[in-house]
């Protein structure tokens, strides 16, 4: 039997590749987006290769409005056939607040954050054919309860949190579309080891989530036949709190 193919963009770090790998040791070979092709890791490649997966780099810009059907398309080249599963993963993440908010920094985050994975849903339903398939969007915990800080960021992420139940019932029987939305995931250069400490302890959980159960959740969705227009928050119960700022600027 053939290995069903996901198109995960921004597949090749951090959560995506954590989503790469684990569909690769569940059987599943990957089409990994990424922004430019110069970013695409042949150490990383060739570990998934080695759990089994046909790896199909591919690139291209998602603020592009007209990039979606192209990647698509791309997909078919390379895998030879259209994905049966669409991650949307990638985001654009800058730090502003209402008070330096532009319209250029808006439109660009609702452009990557909203905009394609919107347009790249319709182009894998249209690529599927007869066949039916399966949408997972990458959302974030804040949705629920926002800080006031990355709000063009937040304000995008809120709009497609939205937008799967809307898809799901629009989509339905031939596509199910499901969210994800991590909480605190992965330390970068911001954080120090014990800010990070002290942020465990003000999740409800007393821990935070890894990459891992991300894409467990991830490959639960794309498994689970009769489970359409959901999202699944990973996040050590972050959501049920309300932080008065990000993560980042807590706990130092």
């Amino acid at each position: 039997m053939a290995r069903p193919l996901a198109l995960i963009t921004g597949g090749w770090r951090r959560i995506g590749g954590a989503i790469a790998r684990k569909l690769a040791t569940e059987g599943w070979d990957l089409a990994l987006h990424a922004h430019r092709a110069d970013t695409f890791d042949a150490e990383f490649k060739a570990q998934l290769e080695w759990l089994g997966a046909a790896v199909h780099p591919v690139a291209g810009d998602l603020e592009d409005p007209a990039f979606p059907p192209t990647l698509l398309a791309q997909v078919g080249a390379t895998a030879g056939h259209s994905p049966d599963l669409l991650v949307n993963c990638a985001s654009l993440f800058h730090d502003d607040t209402v008070q330096t908010i532009t319209p250029d920094a808006l439109e660009q985050h609702f452009r990557v954050n909203l905009f394609a994975p919107l347009l790249l849903t319709r182009a894998f339903a249209e690529a599927l054919g007869e066949r039916t398939g399966s949408v997972v969007n990458i959302l974030d915990q804040r949705v629920i309860n926002p800080v006031p800080d990355q709000i063009s960021y937040t304000i995008s992420k809120q709009a497609l949190h939205a937008a799967v139940r809307t898809l799901s019932r629009a989509m339905a029987p031939k596509v199910r579309v499901n969210g994800v939305a991590p909480g605190l995931i992965l330390p970068t250069a911001d954080y120090d080891a014990e800010q990070w400490r002290r942020l465990e302890e003000v999740m409800p959980l007393r821990r935070l989530p890894g990459a891992d159960e991300i894409a467990d959740a991830v490959h639960y969705l794309a498994s689970a036949l009769s489970v359409t227009g959901q999202t699944l928050f990973v996040d050590a119960g972050a959501s049920l709190e309300s932080y008065p700022r990000d993560f980042v600027y807590m706990g130092k």
